[in-house]
């Protein structure tokens, strides 16, 4: 399975993804933001095979993590979620294939399914 790094600045949000993603046998590591996921992936850009972040967070939004990532980890893929259509419609300014985005609310279901479509 795949080793997941989630970044959400919502305590519930990040229990309720971590809960979905380990149901499927996957390792989660959680961050608060994304300048500690930044942290996390620029230690160790080629153990992460997902990063998995919320668009609306302090300081460095999932935005501008994904950004970032894409330029230390270019294999890494990504899950952008938000709560806001219009947060999402900035990533389609990110130059990765291996990007999707997932509206919240999202149920479990939701969220397994865009993480196996991605890592599949």
């Amino acid at each position: 399975m795949a080793q997941i790094l989630l970044a959400d600045d919502d305590k519930a949000t990040r229990d309720l993804v971590k809960r979905a993603l380990e149901i499927d046998g996957h390792k989660v590591d959680l961050t608060q933001d994304g300048t500690e996921a930044l942290e996390k992936l620029t230690a160790s850009p080629t153990d992460i095979d997902l990063l998995v972040s919320d668009v609306h967070m302090p300081g460095m939004d999932g935005i501008d993590l994904a950004r970032r990532a894409i330029e230390i980890a270019p294999r890494v893929k990504l899950l952008l979620m938000s709560g806001f259509a219009e947060e999402l419609e900035r990533a389609q300014g990110l130059k990765s294939p291996h990007l999707g985005v997932i509206l919240k609310p999202f149920t479990l279901d939701q969220i397994r399914a865009a993480i196996r479509t991605l890592l599949a």
